[in-house]
């Protein structure tokens, strides 16, 4: 397949290709210039290829894909058996997502990756490449970019983008001019791989607005005196996130508790709320059920019929083999009470106040970790400026979008990295071609 671009990109990175044969060949071809290195960059690159387009990327940093080695915990879960617009947001999700899921289905993605080199692994619906390295991913993307001539341009930061007939793009390096334009240059998340928001701009010049952009699938900042007691716990909980006192989502699973405040897989999905509301200004608070497969009625007989059979017992002991110690004991004292007092001395009305309250202890979310942890952004380049069914824009003929540009994120599962290629192939097919044969995919 040859080798990888990361090889000879830097030598490319001041000349024009080094292959006059090369040149000759790509001669009235579509050109077309892919910003961005990530997952839907090479995707729409090698997709555009693939249809027959004379492809370069410009990439910022100093190697493609960089994010795309951290997704998944390193094992990169690269799409999911339930694929649908349902487990993706969007300000502006009327404009019909499935659009562009559509064209790009889970068999696709499967296909594709196969065909690659990628053997499938399927973990509760989720799909990874069989060694589970998000490494394999990544180097079997890089060696079809390499195989389908695609130029590449690493450490290019853009000066300007211009549109007369053509699009005229300068860099630190260089000028190019190109026929169509696909801007793929990710969010502002994770910004430690090379995330800087830069798209956003690029988008604005050609007059697109951008949805207000934060973070999503990111920790959050609780207010709450328990938490220093309770760092370090894992348990199943039920979480229902309340904006202003209205329930506004709801998820449940292994909830981290943390010295700051709150993480895991349940507070991911319901994160993109929370930071939309704090955006704005709203009260927000998380409200935890600790023992979701009980009410607080079957909690208050739980209790109170342990408190009789066990009359010598501390609050401290009850508690024991229902919660994790720490938690147990943070629980007790948020509640008022402590820890080594008789569990027979405490009333009937006590105990249901005890049981409602474990049902429902509120924490007030004062913020999230931010763009720095964050696995995506909510918001971007806004879906009603976008053609749906191509990702061209509405206001700039010959400009595209892929991937967390766009005002679409998804829940955790490997739906984001599927955005990517679905996006990538939208994109990258549509813009080689005015008529794009959907089996070239």
């Amino acid at each position: 397949m040859g080798l990888p671009p990361e090889t000879n990109a830097r030598c490319q990175n001041r000349t024009k290709t080094g292959n006059d044969k090369e040149d000759i060949q790509m001669a009235g071809k579509m050109k077309i210039l892919v910003v961005g290195g990530g997952a839907s960059g090479m995707m729409a690159a090698i997709t555009a290829a693939r249809y027959g387009a004379d492809v370069t990327i410009l990439e910022h940093n100093d190697r493609l894909g960089k994010k795309l080695l951290v997704t998944g915990n390193g094992k990169c879960n690269f799409t999911n058996l339930k694929i649908s617009a349902d487990y993706y947001y969007s300000d502006s999700k009327d404009e019909q997502i499935d659009a562009v899921l559509s064209q790009c289905g889970v068999q696709n993605v499967l296909d594709l990756f196969l065909e690659l080199g990628i053997l499938p692994k399927e973990k509760r619906g989720m799909i990874y490449p069989y060694s589970e390295q998000a490494s394999a991913v990544l180097d079997v993307l890089r060696f079809q970019v390499a195989s389908m001539n695609i130029r590449v341009r690493l450490e290019e930061q853009i000066s300007s983008i211009a549109y007369n007939g053509k699009f005229s793009v300068t860099t630190n390096h260089e000028h190019l001019t190109t026929d169509r334009l696909i801007l793929a240059c990710g969010s502002k998340a994770a910004p430690k791989t090379g995330s800087d928001g830069s798209g956003y701009a690029y988008a604005q010049q050609f007059g697109h607005s951008i949805v207000p952009v934060v973070p999503a699938l990111v920790q959050l900042y609780g207010d709450h005196k328990m938490f220093r007691e309770v760092a370090g716990v894992r348990c199943d909980a039920s979480i229902t996130l309340l904006v202003n006192e209205e329930e506004c989502a709801c998820e449940r699973g292994e909830l981290q508790l943390t010295d700051y405040g709150l993480s895991g897989i349940p507070i991911f999905q319901i994160s993109r709320v929370a930071s939309k509301a704090l955006y704005r200004n709203n009260r927000v608070q998380a409200s935890i059920h600790f023992l979701p497969d009980y009410t607080p009625d079957t909690i208050f007989q739980l209790l109170t019929k342990r408190a009789v059979q066990h009359s010598d017992y501390t609050l401290e002991q009850l508690l024991i083999g229902i919660f994790p110690k720490k938690l147990g004991n943070a629980l007790i004292k948020s509640f008022g009470w402590s820890v080594n007092t008789k569990a027979m001395t405490c009333k009937a009305s006590e105990w249901k106040s005890f049981s409602e309250f474990i049902c429902s202890v509120k924490i007030p979310i004062v913020g999230t970790k931010g763009f720095d942890c964050g696995q995506v952004c909510a918001g971007g380049v806004s879906l009603h400026e976008v053609s749906m069914h191509s990702l061209e824009s509405k206001l700039q003929k010959g400009l595209y979008f892929a991937g967390e540009i766009l005002d679409v994120d998804g829940i955790c599962g490997g739906y984001n990295l599927h955005w990517a290629w679905a996006s990538g192939i939208t994109a990258g097919k549509h813009a080689a071609s005015d008529h794009p044969i959907d089996t070239l995919i």
